[in-house]
């Protein structure tokens, strides 16, 4: 083989490679385009959910809850359309990309259903709102991880819904609250946490149940603490 000749295969080897890179990327970038539009949804279904903050919150959750359910039909399909997308064996590849938005979309999950039933979302439902799968060998799934860390950043949410409620006159939800998120924490507590980014969300947990404490304490000492069972 000649000088031309070696020069030309080498090329040719590479041609591959920037081949392979081209279509990695496009394909990265139709990614990023299904993921923007999740996070879209995302952003929407929040900001409805803030208006439980709002000082008539307390009386509107209900409706507050079934204004989301749109939203939360479009996340199903832009799943299915996400899923589409990505290879049955290349789930963990791209995980990144959408990570955030599937935990973001967790934690909307976990706390339109307490708002709505003042229970804890269960996996099944959880991934049943948002249209993915539950086990990898099923597909287009959500880890345990990420549902984990929606329930950590509902707890967040409804230590600020304490506050608020307390503003708006209504005295027995936080109660509510601090015991859920009493019961939450003890659950977490059984966990031997690997995942760092778990394992900081959760130390986080403990301001949380703190932060409603001491509403239920100040509403004592104020003598507006409500009696139990009503």
């Amino acid at each position: 083989m000649d000088d031309h000749e070696s020069a030309e295969r080498i090329a040719n080897v590479f041609a591959d490679f920037q081949s392979y890179f081209n279509k990695e990327q496009d394909l990265r970038e139709e990614i990023r385009s299904s993921v923007r539009d999740l996070e879209q949804t995302a952003r929407e279904i929040h900001a409805i959910l803030q208006q439980v903050h709002q000082r008539d919150g307390s009386k509107n959750v209900a409706n507050i809850c079934k204004s989301t359910d749109p939203y939360f039909e479009t996340a199903r399909k832009q799943f299915q359309e996400l899923s589409s997308k990505v290879a049955e064996n290349q789930y963990y590849r791209f995980h990144d990309h959408w990570k955030f938005a599937l935990q973001k979309l967790s934690f909307l999950s976990a706390l339109v259903t307490y708002l709505r039933t003042e229970k804890l979302v269960t996996r099944e439902e959880t991934a049943g709102m948002m249209g993915v799968k539950l086990k990898q060998e099923e597909g287009f799934h959500m880890d345990l991880d990420d549902y984990l860390i929606g329930l950590l950043q509902m707890a967040s949410e409804l230590s600020r819904l304490a506050v608020n409620s307390v503003t708006a006159g209504d005295f027995n939800r936080p109660m509510r609250i601090a015991n859920f998120v009493a019961e939450l924490d003890a659950g977490f507590r059984l966990l031997n946490l690997k995942n760092d980014a778990l394992r900081k969300r959760f130390d986080g947990l403990k301001y949380d149940l703190k932060k409603v404490e001491e509403v239920v304490y100040d509403l004592s000492i104020r003598g507006l603490k409500p009696d139990e069972g009503t």
